[in-house]
């Protein structure tokens, strides 16, 4: 039996400003119509003796993740909580705790959501070898064949043959030079460590044991001490935050003498900055990229991205140009260090842009901001059918309801009504209200806020379909 692992978590800083914290980039369309993750999954389930992936998320991504498996139509074995990201090793240990308890037998091949793998007969086939070496008893990592003498990733190097398609594995090497780099790349013997897995359960649990039971103690409490919620199960976020932060690599891969490697050449890329999302993309005649309402003219080797108006580019070349709803980055095609170190500055900054995207998605539905002024703010508010805000109440705002299309259930304190297009409502600041959709299409409206405070956290919950505080 064989359980594939999705690991959801990662942020994704360098493909900033589309990619945000509260929408990172495996959940973001960047080479294609389907997200990262959901082509990742599809990639595993398209195989038909092949079943669904178990999945291991960060909690604030938990409904969105959960909508995107709804509309491949995949319903995962379990979608798994992180409280909180603690690095590869803990979320491993989660799906090796779900599996003891479930599939105690099986061969766990462990892989990230964000990868672009364009050969997936030749993934799938490097998938089997490396499950039959860990059948073996072998803790297995994937070493992706090197094409260039790349600063950016962490390289493996192969020993002996193990068998028609394995290497023992000797050694981890991480970032190196340019030198360096070549040199690994000239000597045949190296791979790019793309962070992909396969080992039994009853291997990499004597690994956990052996080398880091500080970590497999803590995540097997955290899992004792698990709840089911909806489509979730919910470690315990106390035990799970005294668990040691650290990668599969360090914690067991570089201290077991039982790791193997196997090949991987399938047109892989981590898609970890701009000019990585150039390499996979498709091009014209003068080598742009350009995505959304664009117009180039004279220019070369360009990325160009448009999400909400015209942008136009002329006489340049090697440049990155995103623009987003309320950000614009323009950087050399290669400055992916330079993209994290300005998310870093907003982040110390606490603005806004790093953390989310103008329109905000809940597990209702979405929001957008359309104005905000000291005592006003303006949303744009689309509730999915039969979905329901939380029932709730603000200290220090008032709201005005304006139906745009739809039809509005609406609760205020002591009574419950319908609104329909064109027709709208006063909550007054501390009345007990919500706001649902009894129809079949989406409902829109237009929310007017006005008040001495307007920060989302002043909500009080008094019920929720979703099981937010």
């Amino acid at each position: 039996m064989i359980v594939h692992v999705v690991l959801c978590g990662g942020s994704g800083t360098r493909l900033w400003p589309l990619s945000r914290q509260d929408y990172p980039k495996q959940l973001l369309s960047l080479v294609g119509e389907r997200s990262l993750l959901q082509d990742t999954v599809l990639r595993i389930v398209g195989e038909t003796d092949v079943d669904a992936p178990l999945l291991i998320c960060n909690e604030a991504h938990r409904f969105l993740v959960a909508e995107q498996m709804r509309e491949i139509d995949v319903s995962p074995r379990a979608i798994i909580l992180e409280p909180e990201g603690r690095n590869t090793a803990p979320a491993v240990a989660l799906a090796l705790a779900w599996a003891t308890n479930h599939e105690p037998g099986a061969t766990l091949i462990v892989l990230p959501s964000d990868h672009v793998i364009r050969d997936e007969a030749a993934f799938r086939s490097a998938v089997k070898y490396a499950s039959e070496l860990a059948g073996s008893g072998y803790l297995v990592t994937f070493g992706v064949k090197a094409e260039t003498p790349e600063t950016g990733y962490g390289y493996v190097e192969r020993g002996d043959a193990i068998n028609d398609h394995g290497y023992a594995l000797t050694r981890f090497v991480e970032k190196p030079s340019k030198e360096r780099a070549q040199e690994y790349l000239d000597s045949g013997r190296f791979s790019w460590n793309g962070g992909m897995f396969a080992f039994s359960v009853e291997a990499i649990t004597k690994a956990f044991q052996q080398f880091a039971s500080p970590i497999y103690d803590a995540v097997s409490k955290a899992w004792e001490n698990s709840a089911q919620d909806q489509d979730f199960v919910r470690p315990d976020s106390e035990l799970f935050a005294a668990c040691p932060s650290d990668s599969i690599d360090y914690a067991i891969m570089e201290k077991t003498d039982h790791a193997a490697i196997v090949p991987l050449d399938a047109g892989w890329s981590d898609v970890g900055s701009w000019s990585a999302l150039w390499e996979v993309s498709s091009k014209d005649d003068f080598g742009n990229v350009a995505r959304g309402d664009v117009i180039v003219d004279s220019a070369t080797n360009n990325f160009v991205h448009a999400s909400h108006r015209l942008v136009a580019v002329a006489g340049i070349e090697g440049v990155t140009v995103v623009e987003t709803a309320d950000a614009v980055l323009v950087a050399g095609k290669d400055a992916s260090q330079g993209v994290k170190e300005i998310v870093n500055t907003l982040v110390q900054s606490s603005r806004e842009e790093s953390v989310s995207h103008r329109r905000v998605y809940r597990p209702w539905g979405w929001y957008e901001g359309v104005d905000h002024g000291e005592r006003h703010q303006v949303k744009r508010i689309c509730v999915n059918p039969a979905a329901k805000l939380s029932l709730q109440k603000h200290h220090h705002r008032a709201e005005h309801w304006i139906v745009v299309s739809g039809t509005a259930r609406v609760t205020c304190d002591d009574q419950i009504f319908e609104l329909f297009e064109n027709q709208s409502t006063y909550i007054p600041q501390g009345s007990v209200h919500r706001l649902e959709n009894p129809g079949t299409l989406p409902l829109e409206i237009i929310e007017v806020q006005s008040g001495s405070y307007l920060g989302e956290d002043d909500i009080v919950r008094f019920e929720d379909n979703y099981g937010r505080a």
